[in-house]
Formats: structure tokens, C-alpha cells, sequence
């Protein structure tokens, strides 16, 4: 019966978290620039039910973090960062993952910081939690054998933390590389049609995903395609519109911007000759 306010438009893993555990997830919009949580917009979804907030850090870009935290504090709420594409990122010099009551990230191989496979982990400052969180995620136990509630089998594989611990030294260097990217992709498609990111200037995204908007997204597909450029779409649908949550609310600035997102190639490991490539057949288009 409790309620989670969540973001209308993100991945529908931050909805299914809230649907796990019992409670029900209420989308809030985005804003319509940074695509992120809209603050102005969650004051009135809270009802004597909801508990907690989970502010989404989309695509690598934080969430306006000062304001949700003081709408949560003046109703006495939780806030659970979903990190899960936001490693490094920062929020008025702040790193993500150390703005809320806890935060998860995923170390899916794709992340900014990934592993050979699934994983994840969990940040936080309570060291209550913490204690609570090493225990859920060993079926409940802290001595073997002994159980004291109802845990997960939800351990990091020895081998993915092995990676991890090798690959977190780089990757700083490689977020300072993505931003080198975006900054090209910013300023060689002022000119186009395209609809541009716009970053606010207390944010430091780490581009986990460079999203533009296309008004014709498929003929600008397509013609990205004919030139070798492969492009994505995150998301396609949103959550409210997925036979998952059937019956839920009705969303419409999400469901504008899954009508029109398109993810161009973002990646560190890209070369110069890579970059113009993607840049000259967004010109042509």
C-alpha cells in the first residue's frame, strides 16, 4: 500500500524495484529540457501513502538534487538514487550516489563502469543500513546457517569485483573522455534541426547515453544507418505505456520524448575519424 514516487520517464527497472518490495509506483513528468524528474511537479503526487522518492540520474545526467531533497524532507520522505547510469557524475561537485538516503548502481558491461556481466551495488552514509542491506542480500544472514529475516541471493560474483576494482582507477579518465565527445557533438550540431541536451550549470554528466531529439526520428535513423552510424532508442516505451502497468497513468511528456529520443554512438573508445563520421551524417541529414 505504500506509494514511490518515480519518474515517468526512465528505464523500467526503477519502476519494477518499487513493485517488488510491495509498494506502488506514482510517475511524476520530466522536464522537458534535461529529461530528468521535474521537482516542480512532485508536490502534488504525494499523498499520506507515499514514502519515498527515486530520482532518476538519466543517461548520466543528475537530477535537480537540492530541490527533491527539500520537498522530502518537509514531508519527512526517503530519497533512493537510481545511480544505475550515472558512475562519477556530479551534482554541484557532489558524486552521485552520496546525494540521497542510499543509491544503486548497476555494473551492467554497457555502464560507464561495467563488469564482464550483471551487478550491482548499493552506497550509502547510514551505517544501519548498510548493516541491513549486507544482510538482505545473503538470504538474511550474517552467521551461516543462522536467518534472520528474508533475504536475496544477491552477492557480487568475486570475479565481476575483481574487474571492477581494476577498471574504477580509469574510470575518471574515461567520463573525461565522454565529455570530450559531447562537447564535439555540441558544438558541431548547434546548427542542425536536432534537439540538443541541455546541461544545467550545477551539473557534471558523465554521458552514459548522448540523447538528442529528431522530429522524423526514422528517416534521421535511416539515414544514419546508410552511413554506417548505428543508433538506439532509450527508451521506446515508456513504463505507464508497458502491458506490465497496464491501467497506469496516463504520461504524456514521456510519452513525447519516446516518440522522439534518439541515442547517437557514445562511447570512450571512440576514434576522431568515429566522431566525424557520426557528425557528418547528422549534418547531411
Amino acid at each position: 500500500g505504500d506509494e514511490v514516487i518515480v519518474p515517468s520517464n526512465t528505464f523500467i527497472a526503477t519502476w519494477l524495484a518499487v513493485t517488488h518490495v510491495g509498494a506502488k509506483p506514482i510517475p511524476v513528468e520530466p522536464d522537458i529540457q534535461t529529461y530528468n524528474l521535474d521537482s516542480k511537479l512532485i508536490e502534488q503526487a504525494i499523498t499520506h501513502k507515499t514514502k519515498a522518492i527515486i530520482p532518476v540520474h538519466l543517461y548520466g545526467q543528475p537530477a535537480d538534487m537540492d530541490a527533491i531533497k527539500e520537498i522530502a524532507d518537509r514531508h519527512s520522505l526517503k530519497i533512493i538514487e537510481d545511480a544505475a547510469q550515472a558512475h562519477g557524475a556530479r551534482y554541484k561537485s557532489r558524486r552521485a550516489g552520496n546525494l540521497g538516503n542510499a543509491a544503486g548502481f548497476s555494473f551492467y558491461p554497457a555502464k560507464n563502469l561495467g563488469a564482464l556481466g550483471d551487478g550491482g551495488a548499493i552506497t550509502t552514509n547510514d551505517a544501519e543500513l548498510a548493516n541491513q542491506i549486507r544482510v538482505l542480500r545473503n538470504y538474511g544472514s550474517r552467521v551461516k546457517y543462522q536467518y534472520e529475516t528474508q533475504g536475496y541471493n544477491s552477492r557480487l560474483d568475486e570475479l565481476q569485483a575483481a574487474l571492477l576494482r581494476v577498471k574504477l582507477k580509469e574510470l575518471d579518465t574515461w567520463n573525461e573522455r565522454r565529455r570530450e565527445i559531447a562537447k564535439q557533438y555540441m558544438t558541431h550540431l548547434t546548427e542542425t534541426t536536432l534537439i540538443l541536451p541541455f546541461v544545467a550549470e550545477w551539473a557534471e554528466p558523465v554521458w552514459h547515453l548522448f540523447v538528442i531529439r529528431s522530429v522524423d526520428r526514422s528517416a534521421f535513423q535511416s539515414h544514419l544507418l546508410k552511413h554506417n552510424v548505428q543508433t538506439q532508442i532509450h527508451y521506446p516505451i515508456p513504463p505507464s505505456l508497458s502491458d506490465a502497468y497496464v491501467g497506469a497513468k496516463t504520461c504524456p511528456i514521456a510519452e513525447r520524448l519516446a516518440q522522439e529520443i534518439v541515442s547517437l554512438p557514445m562511447h570512450p573508445l571512440m576514434r576522431a575519424k568515429d566522431i566525424k563520421q557520426v557528425l557528418q551524417a547528422c549534418r547531411n541529414a
